[in-house]
């Protein structure tokens, strides 16, 4: 699903990225529209966050290119950057600062005016529920109410691309929930929204297209339908194990059978 726009928020060109004799990232080929909400799906050591790091900005490719809204992310990295939001798995937050103080440092780096932060913050502050703990340090914060803040930071300037790193990790069902209600709304205004997360289940209800990745390339890309049509499985999660490691869990159930 799309806002109908033409051009792509989020492009990746044979984005490769080698670390000394290991090549993390194969020839990545991807593009992502406005309105839509892509999973970016694989094991662990896939690199899926060796990937986003290369779309933010954040680690430079070995080759290949990597663009948002159109601006090359390393020949033009502040208009690209202008238009991204990104919350890591592990948000590291400012301990000493509280969740105000936080967002108006934000702010500051994306050169939003006072009075739009606080505007903007307190809507924030309200959405997450986090409205009586504005004025408390970020340090004092459990796991979930510190993916909220990140979340509320990477939202303050109201960027039109959102990479996500594991959102929900951590959260309660609740806090989940409250996430990917937020997601969705966002790709209803036409946000191009790109997470990574293990939990299948979160990532067939609720993204519009995925990509598998498995030792650093895509293997699969598209629709559940699409991917359904290639594969046996009728869920997302029968379709990711018959592509990364169908075999190995056949083995476990002749085993336990």
């Amino acid at each position: 699903m799309t806002n109908g726009s033409t051009e792509p928020l989020i492009v990746a060109q044979n984005l490769r990225k080698a670390f000394n004799q290991h090549i993390a990232v194969t020839g990545v080929d991807l593009a992502v529209h406005g309105g839509e909400i892509f999973g970016f799906l694989g094991p662990n050591g896939a690199g899926k966050t060796t990937t986003i790091k290369m779309l933010i900005g954040l680690l430079r490719p070995t080759s290949g290119s990597a663009y948002i809204g159109g601006y090359d992310i390393h020949a033009n990295p502040i208009q690209a950057k202008a238009l991204l939001g990104y919350v890591p798995d592990e948000p590291a937050l400012p301990d000493k600062l509280t969740a105000r103080e936080f967002l108006q440092f934000i702010g500051g780096l994306y050169r939003v005016p006072a009075e739009q932060v606080e505007r903007r913050g307190a809507e924030l502050f309200k959405l997450f529920d986090l409205q009586s703990q504005a004025n408390e340090l970020v340090g004092g914060f459990s796991h979930g109410m510190r993916q909220k803040v990140a979340l509320a930071g990477a939202l303050l300037h109201d960027p039109p691309v959102l990479f996500l790193d594991e959102p929900t990790v951590g959260l309660d069902p609740r806090s989940a929930r409250l996430i990917k209600d937020i997601l969705r709304q966002l790709a209803a205004r036409g946000t191009a929204v790109f997470l990574t997360t293990h939990i299948l289940e979160i990532a067939e209800r609720l993204c519009d297209r995925v990509a598998i990745i498995a030792r650093g390339q895509v293997i699969a890309a598209g629709t559940l339908n699409e991917l359904r049509q290639g594969s046996s499985g009728a869920s997302l999660e029968d379709i990711f194990l018959s592509l990364t490691g169908g075999a190995e869990y056949a083995e476990i159930a002749d085993v336990l059978a």
